[in-house]
């Protein structure tokens, strides 16, 4: 027996058949009668019994319409429907079955067993029902759990990248733009949510390999020796090597490993060429050039936005993607994105993480980049 006792609706238009079933049940649930199938339908939407005993011959509508409108409607889809009929043919039995009820007693029944059946299927009911809140229990734990993960996440990438940075105030908050100007294009070109997502961590690590670069050479003005551009022209494979062993879900030590490759085979490290460069890294290439051009470091002066646009346009179609940089000249010539905007932004989110204090405060920061 339920505790509380389960409500079982009996719709049945012969007397005798009711006060049989109410004798039958009333020990052990709550009982309500509805002598129609119109009535039926409406206090089942209105009241959700947990089962419904459902006589087949009615004088308004039969029980078979009865139980297709109820499992077509979301409100009753999940009842539980016995029929009880004194149709006995086995295609009675097999329309009632595939009608979506979860049994079929025949009339004369006994007691004993429709009493059986009734709580057999009130028990499965209940079950399901508690199954399915657990699950919903289950559900939200993980959403929970997961964006608790994902915010971790982010701040382990954050701290990643603040580790080169930290090193030299000139490129200071650079990862951080590139991936929002690469995040940017990849969004002017449709891409979706999930290869968005790849790109911006990726982006926010690119430069990782840069602090086995003795920062020396990182921060000395003047142009560099062939010897200290070699050694910089390592950092792409030195952070594929730490990210590599990350089980990340996303190919993100293969993006940093292939950002410097240019479309005709003249990038570094690898020479790789045309397709065999991973989109997102087509994509990082041009937003890190474009980010890079246009602000100030040691070894030479700002080239300005400008000219870093017109740096790209020169290579479209040989040195980088052409769909890719099609997209960045729209973003700054047609949709009014800008250094100083794209500078704006990335220094609120330093900022939330006590990062620009490092360096003198805001005005030193924006005078390098």
């Amino acid at each position: 027996m339920e505790d509380p006792k389960a409500l079982v609706l009996i719709v049945d238009d012969k007397p005798s058949n009711i006060d049989l079933l109410v004798d039958t049940l009333k020990s052990a649930y709550r009982l309500r009668v509805a002598k129609s199938g119109t009535k039926a339908l409406s206090y089942a939407e209105s009241q959700h019994p947990d089962l419904i005993l459902l006589d087949i011959m009615m004088p308004d509508i039969n029980g078979y319409e009865v139980c297709a409108r109820l499992k077509e409607n979301p409100e009753t889809t999940d009842i539980p429907v016995i029929f009880i009929t004194a149709m006995t043919a086995p295609e009675h039995i097999v329309r009632g079955l595939e009608l979506g009820a979860v049994d079929y007693v025949t009339k004369p029944f006994y007691g004993l067993e429709v009493l059986a059946r009734v709580r057999t299927h009130v028990t499965l009911n209940r079950m399901r029902e508690a199954l399915n809140q657990q699950n919903v229990l289950l559900e939200r734990m993980v959403r929970e759990k997961t964006a608790a993960l994902e915010e971790m996440f982010n701040a382990t990438i954050q701290t990643m990248a603040l580790a080169v940075e930290i090193r030299d105030p000139y490129t200071a908050g650079h990862q951080t733009r590139v991936a929002t100007l690469a995040c940017a294009i990849a969004r002017k070109m449709g891409l979706d949510d999930a290869q968005v997502k790849t790109l911006r961590y990726a982006s926010l690590m690119h430069d990782i390999g840069k602090i086995r670069i003795p920062a020396a050479i990182m921060s000395r003005p003047g142009r560099l020796l062939p010897v200290e551009r070699e050694m910089i022209h390592i950092h792409p494979q030195v952070g594929y090597q730490l990210l590599k062993h990350i089980p990340f879900p996303w190919p993100i030590a293969e993006i940093v490993y292939q950002h410097h490759e240019k479309l005709d085979g003249s990038g570094y490290p690898r020479g790789l060429s045309g397709e065999d460069i991973l989109l997102e890294a087509r994509i990082l290439a041009v937003a890190d050039l474009t980010e890079a051009e246009s602000s100030h470091r040691p070894y030479r002066p700002t080239m300005g936005t400008a000219q870093a646009l017109d740096e790209i346009e020169r290579g479209k179609g040989t040195l980088y993607d052409p769909d890719v940089v099609t997209a960045c000249l729209a973003l700054f010539r047609e949709d009014g994105f800008s250094m100083d905007r794209l500078s704006q932004m990335v220094a609120g989110d330093l900022k939330s993480i006590g990062y620009l204090g490092e360096f003198g405060g805001e005005g030193d920061f924006f005078e390098h980049t």
